[in-house]
């Protein structure tokens, strides 16, 4: 069971395209947003599969952005999100919100943290046993990746554009 895990789009379709498209080979069973989508006309593309959004700095004060998502029938979980899949407990924000995503790392409860803003891919454990992703960015960022990550084993897969 896989799960796509992207961030940083910034608007920028032409990237997006290119990542659905490698999404597809991959066939995720869902994916996940870590925020700065930075246009409503990225939202739909991820219809595929159901996509778990949170909002980034760019997209702060942008309600379209939230209309699509509701409209796209994809979840919208704001500033910070989580979700179980495959018996793991997921969560995920943007990560401008540094004491946050602080928190979050140290606090024990989840078996995968997913963030962005950097536009740096990361991958790491942390003192709790917790995986630390951020699957890099898909735009603003060289390489352009995003990560898949197997949850079965929380072994990730970084894939460049």
């Amino acid at each position: 069971m896989l799960l796509g895990v992207v961030s940083d789009t910034h608007g920028h379709a032409h990237n997006t395209q290119q990542a659905i498209r490698i999404l597809e080979s991959f066939a995720p069973v869902a994916v996940i947003h870590c925020g700065d989508i930075g246009s409503a006309e990225i939202v739909p593309m991820f219809a595929p599969w159901p996509t778990h959004f949170v909002l980034g700095n760019v997209d702060e004060g942008c309600p379209e952005i939230e209309r699509a998502i509701m409209q796209a029938g994809q979840t919208y979980h704001g500033a910070f999100g989580n979700v179980t899949l495959a018996g793991k407990r997921i969560a995920f924000l943007h990560g401008h919100d540094s004491a946050r995503l602080r928190l979050e790392m140290s606090s024990g409860k989840w078996d995968l943290l997913c963030y962005g803003h950097t536009h740096q891919r990361d991958q790491r454990r942390d003192e709790q046993g917790t995986l630390v992703l951020n699957p890099g960015a898909l735009y603003r960022a060289r390489p352009h990746s995003l990560a898949i990550v197997d949850l079965s084993t929380l072994d990730v897969t970084s894939v460049t554009l």
